[in-house]
């Protein structure tokens, strides 16, 4: 290492040692430079980093594109990790402490200066450490579903062993609300959860729909356990649902007397997810949400010459097929005008059905379409797989299921 480098970082830690001394409570990097591939400074990842002082150390908040990460420093971790932060590509840090700004800024050729002036507008100082986290169920509020499926209690309050529970349906939730207002304005909202089951999550969407989004809604559950249907149009009636009920039928050849505008699928086994996608397209329904669940059909097909690595292992193969199997779900959404997703909707450590498929329709460049259906066609082609879905949507592609309503 030169001369010329020690000057530099030793200027740099001189700065990073004035800024702590002045005990600022907020400290935001930015202007990251290119990531250098080097496993050590994995801050390079990271569009911003936000540090809070708060009551027991220091925390990070760190931001990609799309996540936030969290990372607890303690009393002392902080400047350690704001002076590798530097070092490792951000070339900007603002931090306040009341009264003043200090800013130190690093040039493309690595020369840090620092700036000190009195703030103008300071950023609010962060007071809660890990601060609760504001569900759109919120605990507090009788929700006759949850207190019925042991959640809340009778005043609305979280029973202890069940905030996981609450924490995946609120999840569950908050998928959809980031879709919701793509709804058509201009008629009732029809909702088809096929196989739907003791229907929870339906109750759940029914009262988020109705309740807090104000939407006029029918949502019909589907199942093929006439018991089942029966309790459901109970239940239903017991909350005053005046727009839920249930009814014996199959996935496959059911057929709505209403325009389909939304359309959930949850833990259907196996291909009963396919023909669920598939009316959903078939229907041009707006909205489609699908959490797939026993996926034996690319398992059972699959044949890799090349990648036999993949095929060797019964457990490997298993899962690498229910990926493959989404992934070709997805796709084929894709070129039939549907903008999809693949997110996660349980942690792994709940339940393996943690994938959950979101689509919405709109309007999808023919570019994109040609390429997600080249991209099927790979797959196909190397692992010699037969989609059941992809079976089911070729006429609909042929017949041109792309303008967006």
């Amino acid at each position: 290492m030169g001369i010329g480098q020690e000057d530099m970082e030793q200027n740099l830690q001189q700065m990073v040692d004035a800024l702590f001394g002045a005990h600022p409570y907020k400290i935001i990097l930015s202007n990251p430079g290119k990531a250098i591939p080097d496993e050590g400074h994995g801050v390079r990842r990271y569009r911003k980093i936000v540090l809070n002082r708060l009551d027991g150390g220091w925390q990070a908040e760190q931001y990609t594109e799309k996540q936030v990460f969290h990372e607890n420093l303690g009393e002392d971790g902080a400047e350690a990790f704001l002076l590798e932060a530097l070092s490792s590509g951000f070339r900007q840090c603002n931090a306040w402490d009341g009264q003043w700004e200090f800013t130190i800024r690093i040039s493309r050729g690595g020369k840090a200066s620092f700036q000190k002036k009195r703030t103008a507008q300071a950023p609010k100082e962060k007071t809660g450490h890990d601060r609760k986290k504001r569900y759109i169920l919120e605990e507090g509020t009788v929700i006759p579903p949850l207190t019925d499926m042991g959640i809340f209690t009778s005043e609305g309050k979280v029973v202890r062993s069940m905030y996981d529970k609450y924490r995946q349906i609120n999840r569950f939730v908050e998928l959809i609300d980031d879709e919701v207002d793509s709804l058509p304005k201009d008629h009732k909202i029809t909702v088809i959860d096929f196989g739907c089951g003791k229907s929870y999550l339906t109750f759940i969407l029914y009262y988020y729909l109705t309740e807090l989004r104000g939407l006029d809604v029918r949502i019909i559950g589907l199942d093929l356990k006439e018991d089942v249907i029966r309790n459901c149009n109970r239940t239903a009636e017991r909350y005053g649902y005046e727009g839920l009920h249930f009814e014996l039928g199959d996935i496959n050849g059911y057929e709505c007397p209403h325009p389909v505008d939304m359309v959930l699928s949850l833990h259907a086994c196996d291909t009963a997810t396919d023909y669920a996608l598939y009316h959903a397209v078939r229907w041009k329904a707006k909205l489609i949400f699908s959490v797939p669940c026993c996926q034996h059909e690319l398992n059972r097909q699959m044949k890799g010459r090349e990648l036999s690595i993949l095929t060797r292992y019964g457990i490997v193969q298993e899962r690498t097929a229910a990926l493959m199997t989404d992934a070709i779900r997805g796709n084929l959404l894709t070129a039939c005008g549907y903008k999809t997703q693949l997110l996660e909707f349980v942690d792994l450590s709940h339940t393996p059905k943690n994938i959950l498929i979101r689509g919405v329709r709109t309007v999808i460049p023919q570019s994109v379409k040609q390429e997600a259906r080249r991209e099927v066609e790979a797959l196909k082609e190397a692992f010699g797989f037969r989609p059941t879905l992809d079976a089911l949507l070729s006429p609909e592609e042929e017949r041109g299921a792309e303008d967006a309503d």
